[in-house]
């Protein structure tokens, strides 16, 4: 039996459990895989460890909505475009921010 990628990222997880590099990389595993609760956990975990440049919000945004919590979703995309502006990317936080308009009014 091969051992999944998702796996391997645990492993070393394991061995470093505060790695944000390895955090993320797992979180893309779980993003491909369609594992949304674990992409959540993951990604919560990534950004109480490291500071994102505003992508992990938008992923953990989009994995929210893909379970129907909404509000966090909103929150994250909030947060996420804060984020993005501060670090120097206004397209991002715009896209964000466009979404929040588009797709959660009311």
């Amino acid at each position: 039996m091969t051992t999944s990628r998702i796996e391997i990222f645990q492993q070393m997880l394991a061995n470093d459990p505060v790695n944000s590099s390895i955090l993320f990389g797992l979180a893309k595993e779980y993003e491909k895989a369609g594992l949304n609760e674990d992409l959540i956990a993951t990604l919560e975990r990534y950004l109480e460890l490291s500071e994102d440049e505003g992508n992990a919000y938008g992923m953990l945004a989009r994995a929210y909505e893909r379970v129907n919590r909404t509000e966090a979703a909103k929150d994250a995309y909030r947060r996420g475009a804060e984020v993005a502006l501060a670090h120097g990317h206004p397209s991002m936080a715009e896209e964000y921010r466009l979404i929040l308009a588009t797709d959660h009014e009311g």
